[in-house]
């Protein structure tokens, strides 16, 4: 078995040891009765399971770490023990349940940073793991920031080598090659001198960094003016500017969106679908054969796949995966045309929130088909999978829901997916969402 194989198990093994600490400082602290303790225990796998991050292939900075054990877990583990203990009216003592707390995280915090530090010199000893980049360009600049990723192995990043036109014998290629060597060797990150290229060059190699989700990455020219709004960063003092500036990227953001995706899920599934799914299943069932959910496969976040849940609102067909409903569409039942239009039909999506696979607002997920037949006939569509789609969008609330019948409709649902995805904000999703509500009451003319 190979060195990825045992990473793989990894995340796992931790979750064990976790829980293992959690039900000693419980049976220490708090209970021992076996009866109270499986649900906090339950509690914890839970919040474990639904974690902020996403089990990728970039090792975690310690301050994730501790934003996951302190913010996400922990305390909202606590609120829900204590929530649990007063619905059952379980007595016990405020002083008990503070030295758990601090104890419980001091022990986490301790037993995952050291674990933190073991993995991180393992994984670099092996090679695993790393962000591989290349450079563009061939000057005092580049040569110092291969030097800094040269003589820095232990930031996470495999230098591959540097492509460019002038004539020297290190070089992986010309300028042109390097589109090619980028996706057949999985690069990462582009890092590009901005003062060798050409106007031209550069729009090109934007458009194909966006296009195949790679980041991009400037080295300055102080002559250079940029349109586009910039993340400024630099590696020892090498100025790099990042044209992948994406709210959502950033740890505590996604510490923020992540824990409203929970708590507003379990709110809709446990105070709604618990006991409405029952009901609308009965009536899609009277109605015609079939099953009460459907599940349809749409690209995610990072273009994976995932499976999408609805319930059922049509007869079974066989060109559900290719074509989009239109109006008045005969495969459309008469609970459907009522599901639809209400948006009842897109509930158990938030099944989909639950599990961490769509966000409550995002950009929505497309059939494969329209997904396959845009991605490269509009410029940035793939922008749309550097996140997680949503239930509902900015788009969605803008005017573009819908039936798509041209290629303006998807050039204006792009135009507004990005938009949200370089503007994010907690606010803004919670304005996003309150429009939905409000265009749910109202009704809307292309909900069919």
């Amino acid at each position: 078995m190979n060195d990825r194989f045992y990473t793989q198990l990894l995340r796992p093994v931790l979750y064990i040891i976790d829980l293992l600490f959690v039900c000693f400082l419980l049976v220490t602290f708090l209970t021992s009765d076996i009866n109270i303790i499986i649900i906090p225990i339950l509690f914890w796998i839970i919040l474990s399971l639904f974690s902020p991050f996403k089990n990728g292939n970039k090792i975690l900075r310690i301050i994730r770490i501790i934003s996951v054990t302190l913010i996400v877990r922990i305390s909202l583990f606590i609120l829900l023990i204590l929530s649990y203990f007063y619905i059952i009216d379980y007595k016990v003592d405020i002083v008990k349940i503070i030295k758990f707390y601090f104890l419980l995280f001091f022990v986490l915090c301790f037993w995952r940073i050291l674990t933190f530090v073991l993995i991180k010199r393992y994984l670099h000893y092996k090679g695993i793991y790393y962000n591989n980049v290349v450079i563009i360009g061939y000057n005092d600049s580049t040569k110092k920031l291969e030097d800094f990723f040269e003589n820095n192995k232990d930031h996470n990043y495999k230098y591959k080598g540097f492509f460019t036109n002038k004539e020297t014998n290190k070089k992986l290629g010309d300028i042109a090659k390097s589109f090619n060597y980028i996706i057949e060797n999985n690069i990462d990150e582009i890092y590009c001198s901005v003062k060798e290229l050409s106007d031209e060059q550069m729009s090109e190699l934007v458009y194909f960094a966006d296009n195949n989700l790679k980041t991009l990455k400037l080295i300055p020219n102080n002559k250079y003016v940029f349109s586009k709004k910039l993340k400024f960063e630099n590696h020892d003092l090498i100025p790099i500017f990042s044209l992948s500036n994406i709210p959502l990227k950033d740890n505590l953001n996604i510490v923020i969106k992540r824990t409203f995706d929970i708590v507003f899920s379990l709110i809709v599934i446990v105070g709604f679908l618990s006991w409405f799914t029952p009901l609308i299943a009965l009536m899609i069932l009277l109605e015609s054969r079939g099953d009460v959910f459907f599940r349809q496969l749409r690209y995610g976040a990072d273009f994976k796949l995932f499976a999408c849940y609805k319930f059922r609102s049509m007869s079974a067909n066989r060109e559900s995966d290719s074509l989009q409903a239109s109006k008045n569409d005969m495969r459309i039942t008469r609970v459907g045309k009522f599901i639809r239009k209400t948006s009842i039909d897109e509930l158990p999506q938030f099944y989909n929130v639950l599990f961490g696979s769509m966000s409550v607002v995002g950009p929505r997920p497309l059939l494969l088909s329209h997904t396959n037949d845009y991605k490269n006939k509009i410029n940035k569509f793939m922008v749309r999978h550097t996140v997680k789609p949503g239930i509902t969008g900015l788009a969605q609330v803008s005017g573009y829901r819908g039936n798509i019948e041209k290629d303006s409709d998807m050039q204006n649902r792009v135009k507004y997916d990005i938009f949200y995805i370089e503007n994010w904000s907690m606010f803004l999703d919670i304005k996003i969402i309150i429009k939905t509500v409000i265009n749910v009451i109202k009704g809307e003319e292309k909900a069919y």
